[in-house]
């Protein structure tokens, strides 16, 4: 079965770095795109960024853009993402997800709060 565990969420002061790591298994990673999601309390999930199959392709949300880098191992099954230049407003639940046909599928999440 598809599983997706994210890792490397914590408490971060403003201005810091986190990097997140989603493990991926169950399917074949290398065919799929991959995203990261995150929600913050009150809010609607929103895509932060994605990458293609292959890495050659990502995009991000304007409010990272700068900022966060995706990235994908197809060897070691996993994505990541690097956030520097953290700011409060980054605070979230940050979650690993893969469309793959027509069900989407999602990691557990790993919280990522930025504060002083």
């Amino acid at each position: 079965q598809v599983q997706l565990v994210e890792s490397g969420g914590g408490l971060v002061q403003p201005g810091g770095s986190l990097r997140l790591s989603c493990a991926a298994s169950g399917f074949t990673f290398r065919r799929y795109a991959m995203s990261w999601y995150r929600q913050a309390p009150g809010k609607e999930r929103e895509l932060v960024a994605d990458i293609t199959s292959d890495g050659t392709s990502t995009n991000y949300a304007d409010s990272v853009k700068g900022r966060f880098t995706i990235s994908r191992d197809n060897v070691k099954n996993t994505v990541y993402l690097q956030m520097n230049s953290l700011k409060p407003e980054d605070t979230a639940v940050y979650y690993c997800n893969s469309r793959i046909g027509l069900v989407d599928y999602w990691g557990q999440g790993t919280q990522v709060t930025v504060s002083s």
